[in-house]
């Protein structure tokens, strides 16, 4: 199925059955490997928002759920490399177990400048769960991305979280550009 967002058209790449499956096994191994610790798990606003929620409700284990917000998009289809940070966490995580949880990793710089400044506030760990993880368009190595929802190709995507020009968010599935 075609997508028209603005002016660029999308297809289906993910359905949302699909990610219901697929967020549903990574609660599974989030609730077995935090089973005997109160992680703090962090969502990257905008685009982990759906993702965050649903996966949330899949971990059986108590935690708690802050926020932040970084951009490197800013509308556009390609990263701009440039890290802006709009909100910062509100919780103390030195000595805690912290779990970031991302909508997608693709050139990694976001990721990568958001462990570095956690790593600052000394947790016990640090481990991110992605999504979405385009090992073709990775610049950096991160060696705490321990859950991946689904890697894909090198492509320009909106649905789930996910957006382009602030529109697509609310899309149940996740959409590949069409070149």
């Amino acid at each position: 199925m075609k997508k028209q967002i603005d002016d660029l058209e999308f297809e289906t790449l993910i359905t949302a059955s699909q990610i219901e499956e697929r967020v549903k096994v990574i609660g599974a191994q989030i609730s077995q490997d935090f089973k005997h610790t109160v992680p703090v798990i962090v969502g990257v606003l905008n685009g982990s928002f759906l993702f965050i929620a649903d996966l949330i409700k899949q971990v059986n284990i108590p935690c708690e759920i802050n926020f932040t917000k970084l951009a490197s998009y800013y509308g556009g289809t390609t990263s701009t490399l440039k890290i802006r940070e709009d909100i910062d966490l509100t919780v103390d995580i030195k000595g805690r177990d912290v779990l970031i949880i991302e909508d997608i990793v693709d050139t990694g710089n976001t990721a990568h400048y958001l462990i570095e400044k956690l790593k600052l506030r000394e947790p016990a760990s640090l481990r991110l769960c992605s999504l979405l993880l385009k090992p073709a368009a990775l610049q950096k190595k991160i060696d705490e991305l321990k859950y991946v929802g689904f890697e894909i190709d090198n492509d320009f995507v909106v649905g789930y979280g996910l957006d382009y020009k602030e529109m697509g968010r609310n899309l149940p599935d996740i959409y590949k550009k069409v070149n």
